[in-house]
This record gives structure tokens, sequence and C-alpha cells, in this order.
């Protein structure tokens, strides 16, 4: 089974950038879809980026569209979430997740967030 660690959370201003990253354990790692979600304080787990196992297809939540960049190096075991141009309501611990169907072609599992392997989670707290 394949374990998550995020990484990469902290402390922004308004307008500032940060990288997220999620290592993977596990040799099956490249052929699953990944994704990230967030969840604010009060609030639900909201989808917020997706990639398939070649990472030849991504999908985004319109929140973060044109802001987020989800990429992924098969080689390292490791997807990324570059975000840009945060703003206070990015505010959210984030999570990754797999989508544990090896070669999924579509992302629609990912979207809707139906996923059985979860990381523990990275704060990110952006300040105005």
């Amino acid at each position: 089974q394949v374990q998550l660690l995020e990484s990469g959370g902290g402390l922004v201003q308004a307008g500032g950038s940060l990288r997220l990253s999620c290592a993977a354990s596990g040799r099956t790692f490249s052929t699953y879809a990944l994704g990230w979600f967030r969840q604010a304080p009060g609030k639900e787990r909201d989808f917020v980026a997706g990639i398939t196992w070649s990472g030849g297809s991504t999908a985004y939540a319109d929140s973060v569209k044109g802001r987020c960049t989800i990429s992924r190096d098969n080689a390292k075991n490791t997807v990324y979430l570059q975000m840009n141009s945060l703003k206070p309501e990015d505010t959210a611990v984030y999570y990754c997740a797999a989508d544990t169907y090896p070669y999924r072609s579509s992302l629609r599992v990912i979207s809707e967030g139906y996923l059985e392997v979860w990381g523990q989670g990275t704060l990110v707290t952006v300040s105005s």
C-alpha cells in the first residue's frame, strides 16, 4: 500500500508563493493518479488539483485555476503543487491523495475525492 507524506506548508503573505510536495512510498506510485485537496477551518475538504499517472492530464478547481500548477516526478515518487498569488482564503490544511486503480486515464475519481490513500496534511497559512 502506498503511503503519502506532504511537506512545504507554512506561513506566507498574500501574493506570495509556496510549493507543496508529497512523497510516496511504494513501487506502484507511477501507476496512480494523484490529487491535492484542502480543508479550511470549519469547512469540508475540497478538491484542488489532480494529475493522471502519466502526467498527461491535469485538472484544477476553479478557485485555483491559473494560480496553481500540479506536477509529478515519477522517478522521485513525488507530486508537487506550485501555488502562486496566494490569498488569505487559500489558508487550509492541504492533503495529497492517490487513486490506487492503476493507469486510470480519467481524473473523475480523483476530483470526487472518494479515495483510500491520504497523507496527513500540511498547513498553509496566508496572511493579509
